[in-house]
């Protein structure tokens, strides 16, 4: 027997799950977020979640907003149990299911001037994202704002029905500046290096080509704080709606499972107000780009680390990726001789024992992250998660041959097949462009490096490049396991 999640059900619901212990009627907007997807329900409407229970800032809860068509499938799942959701931490041992109440509202996708006219309300104070790296459009060689985007060129020529989020929340300010209300605090929550600066560039990149008045007016007036988020969230499939039901007696349209640890670094930059995060957690630092270049370099680089070569070898889960004997040492060297050294100290912090929590955190059994999705758009993962630590490397004259491995087993992956010949499906907006250009490295490695965007420098460096040549040449000749072999034999 199961319950259906909902407003009316949740003193039902609350036999076997916590649930928001606030009257959400009390609750009124404060935050406009745009991308409502698991990683945003577990983290920052969790942190929300935690505040409103002290009985503080009510008048700080979130409204979705999206831009995608699939936004809209969320939104009407979400609205069928009135904007609530179930969030299942779990850990080796335990397992624990809590009902948020943070969002109160989501605003339709494509209808733009009900989400400009709820962006200008003096009531939204912070306009925060989660769209995944790729959302930012972003050139992958200079990691700088692409104005020549289409999406860009269509927002620019139509501001009064804009598509991309930059679009909106610059429509969005435009029309408080005219009515002199005070600038919302624009605040990304992705895993970006200085995610802050990146989306003050989108937004004042889109207002150059508009007004250089209106850019000016931005620069002077808008807040974008940096910020490091952290909490492995895998992607809900049948299996997670199937547990919750199983275990909790909860019938949730898109449950969220995800592991017990996070974090949140924020710088405290914040000119409209915030709410109290530090009550529940959150850091407020006068820097956070030591905390977020340690965990993109360890954590997202230790991703990758373990995605492709994993997923070659058929491993469909992470934590059996790191129960396999190879594949865990090979992540393990690959940290501790090429990235954790080139990573700068952080406060309060000892980086061998934050490797160490990842490593723990990877092999978490009830997590059941898919190598999938930590292979998924290398095009713009790479970039921030990779190639940065192995340039530094080879600039310092220092060996980058484990990170040369972790990019040519990016490129074996988007050839298209594992070692055992499974086909696997496209995997990255770019794949048809990775998939042609792995096809041409089987014969010749230097066609991969070829794409400057993606390599800049990096791909002129002699070192690199033959590390690189050497490592794939291996893998398409022995395999992925004897190569990792050969690597951590110091043979390769």
């Amino acid at each position: 027997m199961t319950t259906k999640l909902s407003a009316k059900t949740l003193d039902a619901i609350s036999a076997t799950a916590s649930v928001p212990g606030y009257r959400r009627d009390d609750l009124t907007a404060g935050i406009v977020h745009f991308g409502i997807g698991n990683f945003h329900r577990a983290h920052q409407a969790v942190y929300l979640d935690d505040l409103f229970a002290t009985g503080a800032d009510h008048d700080w809860a979130l409204v979705g907003a999206g831009v995608r068509a699939a936004d809209e499938a969320m939104r009407q799942k979400l609205a069928e149990q009135d904007w609530l959701t179930t969030v299942v931490e779990q850990e080796a041992d335990s397992s624990s299911a809590r009902v948020t109440g943070a969002m109160i509202d989501y605003l339709r996708p494509g209808d733009s001037e009900a989400v400009i006219e709820r962006l200008a309300d003096p009531a939204i104070r912070i306009v925060s994202l989660t769209i995944t790296e790729g959302g930012y459009y972003i050139d992958p060689a200079s990691q700088k704002f692409d104005p020549t985007h289409p999406d860009i060129a269509f927002d620019v020529a139509n501001m009064a029905a804009p598509r991309t989020a930059f679009g909106l929340i610059l429509a969005g300010l435009l029309r408080r500046r005219d009515a002199g209300t005070v600038p919302f605090t624009v605040m990304s929550c992705d895993n970006i290096p200085g995610n802050g600066h990146v989306t003050e560039n989108a937004v004042i990149g889109m207002a150059k080509l508009i007004d250089l008045g209106l850019a000016d007016w931005v620069s002077n007036n808008v807040a974008f704080p940096n910020g490091m988020v952290d909490r492995i969230t895998p992607a809900t499939s049948p299996r997670e709606t199937q547990l919750l039901a199983d275990n909790f007696g909860i019938q949730d349209n898109w449950p969220v499972f995800c592991e017990s640890f996070k974090q949140w670094v924020l710088e405290d930059n914040f000119p409209a107000g915030r709410p109290a995060l530090e009550k529940v957690g959150v850091q407020f630092v006068p820097d956070v780009a030591p905390y977020e270049l340690m965990k993109i370099r360890i954590l997202n680089g230790g991703h990758a680390t373990i995605a492709y070569p994993a997923a070659l070898l058929d491993i469909q889960f992470v934590h059996d990726a790191m129960a396999d004997p190879t594949v865990g040492a090979f992540l393990a060297k690959v940290e501790r001789d090429e990235i954790i050294p080139v990573v700068p100290p952080v406060p309060d912090t000892n980086l061998d024992d934050y490797f160490a929590l990842c490593e723990r955190r990877f092999a978490n059994p009830k997590i059941a992250d898919t190598t999938r999705r930590l292979a998924l758009d290398g095009s713009n993962r790479q970039p921030k998660f990779i190639i940065p630590s192995a340039l530094d490397r080879v600039t310092a004259g220092q060996s980058a041959k484990g990170l040369a491995l972790v990019s040519a087993l990016w490129c074996r992956y988007c050839f298209g097949t594992t070692d055992a010949g499974t086909v696997i499906e496209a995997n990255d907006p770019n794949w048809d462009r990775l998939n042609t250009q792995a096809g041409l490295a089987k014969a010749d490695p230097s066609a991969w490096l070829s794409m400057s965007d993606i390599y800049g420098e990096l791909a002129n460096n002699t070192s690199f490049v033959k590390d690189f040549t050497h490592a794939l040449n291996t893998l398409w000749l022995s395999g992925t396991k004897a190569t990792l072999e050969h690597y951590l034999a110091g043979t390769l």
